[in-house]
């Protein structure tokens, strides 16, 4: 058994090797997946060729009807354009029989150039002007004349009417060359219109700066440059009136300075709901540290942003009561403690007893004062 097994497969073997060689003239001795694969992707290529045709032709056929359309519309609006064209033909023919004119007529004013029928207007009005008063001298003429005839003959002599005669016809003169020169001047005049005509938009441009500028006189413009000094004068208080708030916040949180009407100060009081006072219905002590932070505003304003380093203050204190003169005083002292030098000039003894280093001034009699240094370490 195992020789025939052994001898099967020896057949066997020879017939596979037979096939092979049988096989190997076919398909370039390549094997039959290769060519599966390679007649695949031609088929598939084949199908994809098929879409992108199918498409094109879709595209072609929807180009086509929309050729067709358009051929369509073409094809009526020459009808119509050759309708509205023979009804154009016949007015123009009926225009050129009404005014008696032909065709050539016509060709001839259109081949004149363009200021030509405007010049050729204002002569013709020119014209009739001039026959309408020439009409009405006659006419007046006539009723002198009437008038004459009817008063029978005039009282002066012959020399008399020659001369007023004379003197008619050279002021009939005067007017017929004067119509001469007014009608040169209406077409100059036509002349200068057409030829400033690019200048509308350099106008319409000078109009627009020039509502810009009536704005600008309307808003601030005034002939003594009050109205625009007031606004100056406003927006200046409005900046003193905030930085003298900032001081006063510091000297007494209570009230806040504001700008009224009429470049006036009034005074919001915080304890009674900001409500508005007038700067008359404030205490001797409150008037002063309001004036104080003015004082303080103005001199920020004027130094560049920068703050007065000396402060003097010429009396204004005896006036004042023991609450307001403690006030007054606090805000000085509080100054001071900002680095300013205060100096006070005044007569009142509590104020002479809370400020430590003092300048004594004394009458000696004849018109002479001593000074003398008082306070601590002196």
């Amino acid at each position: 058994q195992a020789g025939t097994a052994a001898q099967a497969a020896r057949n066997r073997n020879a017939a596979w090797a037979a096939l092979r060689a049988e096989r190997a003239p076919l398909l370039d001795g390549q094997p039959t997946a290769a060519h599966r694969s390679h007649f695949n992707d031609r088929r598939l290529a084949a199908q994809q060729a098929q879409q992108q045709a199918a498409t094109a032709l879709a595209a072609a056929q929807a180009e086509l009807a929309a050729t067709e359309a358009r051929a369509a519309e073409t094809a009526r609006a020459t009808r119509e354009t050759a309708e509205a064209q023979g009804v154009a033909e016949a007015r123009l023919a009926a225009a050129l029989e009404a005014a008696g004119m032909t065709g050539t007529d016509l060709a001839a004013l259109i081949a004149l150039p363009p200021g030509t029928a405007e010049s050729l207007r204002a002569e013709l009005r020119g014209l009739d002007d001039a026959v309408t008063a020439a009409r009405s001298a006659l006419e007046a003429r006539k009723t002198d004349l009437q008038e004459i005839e009817e008063q029978g003959l005039p009282a002066e002599d012959p020399e008399a009417l020659a001369a007023r005669l004379a003197t008619l016809e050279a002021e009939t003169e005067r007017r017929a060359q004067e119509i001469g020169r007014l009608s040169a001047e209406l077409a100059r005049d036509a002349a200068t219109r057409a030829a400033l005509a690019d200048l509308a938009a350099e106008t319409e441009a000078a109009r627009a700066e020039l509502e810009v500028w009536e704005a600008v006189n309307k808003a601030i413009g005034a002939r003594s440059g009050d109205r625009f000094a007031r606004i100056a004068q406003a927006i200046t208080l409005d900046v003193l009136v905030d930085h003298a708030n900032r001081h006063l916040a510091d000297l007494n949180p209570r009230y806040r300075l504001r700008r009224a009407a009429d470049l006036s100060l009034q005074v919001e009081d915080r304890d009674m709901g900001d409500s508005p006072r007038a700067t008359r219905s404030l205490s001797g002590g409150e008037r002063f540290l309001v004036s104080l932070a003015l004082a303080l505003a103005l001199s920020q304003m004027g130094g560049k942003g920068t703050f007065a380093g000396t402060l003097f203050i010429d009396e204004g204190f005896g006036a004042l009561d023991a609450g307001s003169l403690d006030l007054a005083i606090d805000a000085l002292e509080t100054l001071q403690s900002q680095g300013r030098q205060v100096g006070v000039i005044s007569h009142v003894e509590a104020m002479q007893a809370r400020i430590a280093t003092r300048i004594a001034v004394r009458k000696e009699g004849g018109g002479r004062s001593s000074l003398r240094v008082e306070g601590p370490g002196v």
